[in-house]
């Protein structure tokens, strides 16, 4: 079946996904939405081909979402801040209590509003057919770029479109790990090896951790901009390798509790481990680490490089790891600092999501933007990651940007790197 697109010019293509878009105008914006669309829908699609006969369900787990709910969730999203909401140019300053006008599905509220639909009850819902949800995808979305075209040019008046792009980005990387999930066939590189690098050495500073508002777009959790003082510290140049893990699981690593905090240890049992997700062999093999690893990408078995990073590892495992190795995983400034200042020096990132020792809270002075679900209700559960994935947009990429999840997920493309005690 074929997916409706949106024409796009080439001369534009290789601005649309890229950080810049934190500060786009309407032009560049509305390319951007609709690129951003295109690529949703091109993964839908994919899904289509595979689940058709089951008429597109998937299994209740508590890390997916039905993919039908899912696609009408980000139609839902940026019709309710966009084409519904009377402030929506007040930006940040939106009273999200004001009442919106009616949806163009009578019914999409309590289909796709997250925040009222508890996650299990998504799988009992009478959804209507794909075809109607991506009729409801392009109306919405018609709207919203008719409603930009008359926006005025500035951050406020702009911040529920940039909003909607990487809210829209975000659901499209869930669709692609939720395959790796499904074991359903997608097309994604693996990360490649990289020769491995001695730690650096990383002097003290006074850093300043967070945004200010008024530069474009910036996250509620992002802000405000604050000054911190770092301690030196010594940094892996690159995330663990397999090479690195395979190490850890062959001195027994999941077999020695003393190794695990114990609600790292509990999640261990409670999930029967011997390795990560996906993993069907490891090992260290003849030779060296090459070829030590096999694990299922998206549906097929595949022989991992050593010098690639470890994926699919949860927290727990990360922080085992490192007390294993007599090391520890980076505060989430330190990794900052580290992705500012060191690149020259071989400071690599962007092939894994990468946690950091930080549980995830506001920056002093927080204050939550109109969407509410975003940020706050996760304070104190969640731990910080840094960095980015295989699966990740280009223009969602920053060292400022904060990722986060419970410290149990191991379904997304996540590693860690470590630093000394």
């Amino acid at each position: 079946m074929s997916f409706m697109s949106f024409e796009l010019p080439v001369p534009a293509l290789s601005s649309l996904d890229s950080a810049n878009l934190r500060t786009a105008g309407r032009e560049l914006l509305s390319l951007a939405l609709m690129d951003a669309r295109n690529h949703t829908l091109f993964l839908i699609d994919r899904y289509e081909q595979t689940l058709r006969v089951q008429g597109m369900q998937v299994p209740l787990l508590p890390e997916l979402n039905p993919p039908l709910w899912e696609l009408g969730h980000v139609g839902w999203f940026q019709e309710r801040w966009i084409g519904r909401n009377l402030q929506r140019q007040q930006g940040p300053r939106c009273d999200p209590q004001a009442t919106l006008l009616a949806s163009l599905l009578p019914q999409a509220d309590y289909w796709w509003d997250s925040s009222r639909m508890p996650h299990d009850r998504r799988w009992a819902l009478e959804l209507p057919p794909l075809a109607d949800i991506k009729s409801y995808l392009l109306a919405t979305l018609e709207s919203t770029l008719e409603l930009l075209a008359r926006a005025p040019e500035d951050d406020d008046a702009l911040y529920f479109y940039r909003l909607a792009l990487f809210h829209e980005d975000m659901h499209s990387e869930a669709y692609i790990y939720m395959a790796q999930t499904l074991g359903l066939r997608l097309q994604l590189p693996l990360p490649a090896p990289v020769p491995a690098r001695e730690p650096l050495w990383i002097p003290a500073t006074r850093w300043r951790l967070g945004l200010d508002a008024g530069r474009g777009y910036t996250f509620d959790n992002e802000r405000a901009a604050h000054e911190v003082v770092v301690p030196e510290f010594e940094i892996d140049a690159q995330p663990v390798s397999w090479a690195q893990y395979v190490e850890f699981v062959a001195d027994g690593g999941y077999d020695r509790p003393e190794l695990w905090l114990p609600a790292g240890w509990d999640w261990l049992q409670h999930q029967g481990r011997r390795a990560p997700r996906h993993v069907e062999q490891i090992g260290v093999a003849r030779g060296g680490s090459e070829g030590a690893v096999l694990q299922r990408w998206f549906g097929q078995t595949v022989r991992l490089a050593g010098g690639a990073p470890a994926m699919h590892l949860s927290w727990w495992e990360a922080d085992a790891w490192c007390r294993w190795a007599g090391r520890r995983l980076p505060t989430e400034v330190e990794w900052e600092v580290a992705a500012h200042q060191a690149p020259a020096r071989g400071f690599r990132w962007g092939d894994v999501w990468e946690w950091t020792g930080t549980t995830f809270f506001g920056y002093p002075g927080f204050t939550p933007d109109p969407y509410r679900d975003y940020s706050e209700p996760w304070f104190g559960t969640h731990k910080v990651l840094r960095g980015a994935s295989i699966a990740t947009r280009a223009r969602l990429k920053s060292p400022k940007y904060r990722n986060y999840y419970l410290p149990g997920r191991d379904d997304i493309f996540c590693g860690f790197r470590s630093c000394a005690l």
